[in-house]
């Protein structure tokens, strides 16, 4: 199996970044991490306003994926997510859904112990994922911080150990890498941090002929959804239905008004993050939906 250690980063998603290693279509990797603040923030004692702020959300990679052409999708398998012992979390002012009522920055670290983070007094279950993942965009490069139709910052909590996604690809080979990993997160990561930590994972790294796909999709045992990027949390909500129902509609030949009456009675609207550049959502539905219909919606 390849590594990928964290000594190569990126900043952003760049179509002219020269890739760090060059894997065929099928291979597994690991790939170790930095937590989101390049692990500089290792005690309560260090201040966060001193840190090196271009240093925030390193990416490892890129990977270029031989035979990964625009127009092609690139399928990530994620078999195993690893996390470090400690994590870190921060407020402030302008940060996050509370930014505005917050005065100066503060930073907490977060032990983690026996598949437990400690937080003050309170054990708190782990749901270790990865927020940043994708593939270089179309057009100029992106910040690792913000996400889009190429993956990056999406913040999506289902981005985790056994969940596969979708990117389309815009430049060649792809040009993959994953990072920023948090111990626990819920839906929105309001305070505009989950609890940071590094860490690694193993993925399988595959190219997809022929799949016409716009913003990343992801499924696991349980649902199939469609995620989308946008100025707003609406659009993006929007974005993810209509995207969903489309494609359902394309694979079954049902007409638009009962997919959407369908997708109304078992569909879900979730949030992903609501505190990047831009908005993610996610549209979902459940898995068993593919073999009542006789397709697969990826």
């Amino acid at each position: 199996m390849e590594l990928l250690s964290n000594e190569s980063v990126i900043y952003d998603f760049n179509k002219d970044h020269q890739p760090v290693k060059i894997v065929p279509s099928g291979a597994t990797i690991e790939i170790v991490t930095y937590d989101c603040f390049e692990n500089q923030l290792q005690s309560e004692e260090t201040e966060i306003t001193g840190i090196d702020w271009n240093r925030v959300n390193p990416t490892t990679g890129p990977i270029y994926v031989k035979d990964a052409l625009p127009g092609d999708v690139l399928k990530v398998t994620i078999e195993k997510v690893e996390i470090g012992d400690q994590g870190v979390m921060v407020v402030g002012p302008d940060l996050g859904v509370m930014g505005h009522r917050l005065k100066e920055m503060q930073s907490k670290i977060i032990p983690i112990k026996d598949g437990r983070a400690l937080f003050n007094d309170l054990e708190i279950p782990l749901n270790p994922m990865i927020g940043v993942i994708g593939v270089a965009p179309e057009g100029e490069g992106v910040s690792c911080g913000t996400p889009g139709a190429h993956g990056g910052n999406m913040d999506n909590k289902m981005v985790t150990e056994g969940a596969t996604l979708y990117f389309p690809v815009f430049a060649e080979g792809a040009l993959f890498g994953l990072g920023d990993f948090h111990a626990a997160m819920g839906d929105g990561e309001v305070s505009v941090s989950g609890i940071e930590v590094p860490g690694r994972a193993t993925v399988k790294l595959e190219v997809i002929k022929g799949e016409p796909m716009s913003q990343p999709m992801l499924e696991n045992d349980k649902v199939v959804t469609q995620i989308a990027s946008a100025e707003t949390l609406d659009e993006a909500v929007k974005q993810a239905t209509e995207m969903m129902i489309d494609r359902i509609a394309e694979r079954t030949g049902m007409p638009i008004g009962e997919v959407t009456m369908l997708m109304s009675a078992i569909g879900q609207v979730e949030v992903c993050q609501v505190v990047d550049p831009l908005m993610t959502a996610r549209f979902v539905v459940p898995k068993w939906l593919e073999e009542k219909l006789g397709v697969r919606l990826i």
